[in-house]
């Protein structure tokens, strides 16, 4: 296959690091490195995909074993005696390039590591690449390890991943780590441009920002949806913005603008009808979606962001437009589109049709829509109807959680009680022993077990109780004591928990007593007497007169 006809992202993949972009840092602290002969025993690039990881891999290994200069290194055109044109082409018997994907078990790590004991055969480093290193298993990394932290010096590491958190942090530490940024889209456009005047296209600038835009910093990103836009029409014709959203599934902003806009006014049957020719241009739900909390982003900040900030997201008519509707938005509001937009995305995962799920989106933010009014004359939303909307906006107050939280505060935990619960006959309770002996007579068990075992007593009044408790305390005890206290005494009990730590629980109490009864009889002349016939006898317990009758 002759290079011309090669796919733009393979075409023009940088040889040195002086094709490459975005990344000027990066190549700067390894080539200082190399002229210092401080070079890593494993470098590690990480970044999102298209950003150059696999790349910078390979002119790594130029540059480790090219003769000339670093800062001249071979291309694919002057390299005739050297080692870089068989690196580039991932074809140098002493580079070799494995793909963690598929090859993610310890055998083939161990055949990697028995390969490294011999010495290069032409080269001077024996460079391993292994590109998606976060697939390998973790056995394969324990692997590994030993290897990476002393190879011999002729052997050099480089990994490459696009999820670094899945890699061991031992792994991590051994290697030298280059984040790769996303590159940026003036620089991105820049590249682009190039290449589209190098093909000879004709692609529009406009045209080339929604690129710069889909591709979110990804350069082989950018370069196959510019190979593909070329590739869609004539030689003659020009790619412009229009063709261009046909061709990768995007549409212009102004129309979500001009949503928004119909939205505020609360035109339904406009709203709806946009967004269906939307739809219909094979704009995907998610998309929309996405699009739309960019716009609310916009809207909300507006006033402290700048044009070239919104990399090319927004054009000049845009922006204006923004910044002019969004002074008669109040800002409550677009919080709550926000929310409505989180919550709307949630839905998508489990409806069968998303497209109605966000046509029913739109129409509940109409309900939404507070606009300032610019005189008392302009038609708005009205009052009457706040009360209603006070409704829709406490649906996304998180629902509270119903659990028993320490109290130092004069702020009470107040149960709800049901009024019509009348006592049989009116019980004064006086003390905690006197509570324990109704639950007995009441037949409450659930209610004493929990008193005696879970709850450490810090003081008891009249109609009032204050109490501390384990991590074994049911969450539902405090409610059903006081909804039992009231049904038994006719009088509301005020039940508060306390961070003191308070009396020991009545089981603790019992547990304390047998132990000093046991310690006590194990003191007796009879216990003595009994040890002398049999010594291997051990007093397990000690039962009082009382507990025995």
């Amino acid at each position: 296959m002759s290079k011309n006809s090669k796919v733009l992202a393979l075409k023009y993949r940088p040889q040195t690091f002086n094709d490459l972009i975005g990344q000027d840092i990066v190549a700067e602290t390894i080539l200082n490195s190399i002229k210092m002969n401080k070079m890593p025993n494993a470098f590690l690039f990480t970044g999102i995909r298209g950003v150059g990881k696999t790349t910078i891999a390979r002119i790594v290994a130029k540059l480790l074993n090219c003769k000339n200069d670093p800062k001249n290194l071979c291309n694919e055109e002057s390299c005739k005696n050297c080692h870089c044109s068989d690196i580039a082409k991932s074809s140098h018997i002493d580079v070799l390039e494995m793909d963690a994907a598929s090859k993610t078990g310890v055998d083939d790590v161990r055949d990697l590591i028995e390969f490294s004991r011999y010495s290069p055969t032409t080269s001077k480093y024996k460079v391993f690449i292994i590109d998606e290193v976060h697939m390998l298993s973790k056995q394969a990394f324990n692997a590994l390890l030993k290897t990476l932290e002393e190879p011999p010096e002729y052997l050099k590491f480089i990994f490459a991943t696009t999820e670094i958190k899945k890699i061991p942090i031992t792994v991590v530490s051994r290697c030298q780590r280059f984040d790769l940024p996303r590159v940026k889209s003036l620089e991105l456009f820049e590249f682009i441009k190039k290449v589209k005047d190098k093909e000879k296209g004709k692609v529009s600038d406009e045209a080339l920002k929604l690129i710069v835009k889909i591709s979110e910093g990804s350069v082989r990103d950018a370069l196959s949806l510019l190979d593909r836009g070329l590739l869609t029409l004539d030689q003659n014709e020009e790619l412009d913005i229009k063709t261009a959203q046909k061709i990768f599934g995007y549409f212009d902003k102004t129309y979500l603008i001009d949503i928004f806009e119909m939205i505020l006014k609360g035109e339904e049957e406009k709203v709806i009808e946009l967004y269906r020719k939307i739809y219909d241009q094979g704009v995907e739900p998610k998309i929309f979606m996405n699009d739309f909390f960019e716009l609310i982003y916009y809207f909300k900040n507006i006033n402290s962001i700048t044009l070239e900030s919104t990399n090319f997201s927004l054009n000049d008519q845009e922006f204006s437009r923004i910044k002019d509707i969004s002074g008669k938005i109040d800002d409550e509001v677009l919080i709550l589109f926000w929310q409505f937009t989180l919550r709307t995305l949630d839905e998508l995962e489990i409806v069968s049709n998303p497209n109605l799920s966000i046509e029913m989106f739109l129409i509940r933010l109409m309900y939404l829509v507070s606009t300032k009014p610019k005189d008392k004359s302009e038609k708005n939303v009205d009052l009457d109807e706040l009360s209603e909307k006070k409704k829709i906006i406490s649906d996304f107050k998180s629902d509270a959680i119903n659990q028993i939280k320490n109290i130092t505060q004069e702020k009470k935990i107040k149960p709800e009680i049901d009024n019509n619960i009348k006592a049989d006959k009116k019980i004064s309770i006086i003390s905690f022993d006197q509570l324990l002996e109704i639950c007995s007579e009441k037949k409450e068990m659930k209610l004493k077990y929990e008193l005696e075992k879970n709850v450490n007593l810090v003081r008891f009044e009249k109609n009032r109780m204050e109490i501390s408790f384990n991590d074994s305390l049911d969450k539902n005890f405090v409610k059903e004591l006081s909804l039992k206290l009231f049904e038994w005494t006719d009088q509301r009990w005020i039940i508060t928990l306390s961070k003191e730590k308070g009396e020991i629980s009545i089981k603790e109490k019992q547990k304390n007593k047998r132990a000093l009864l046991t310690d006590k009889a194990k003191q007796t002349n009879l216990y003595k007497a009994v040890l002398e016939k049999f010594p291997d006898a051990n007093l397990v317990d000690v039962v009082s007169g009382e507990e025995k009758d």
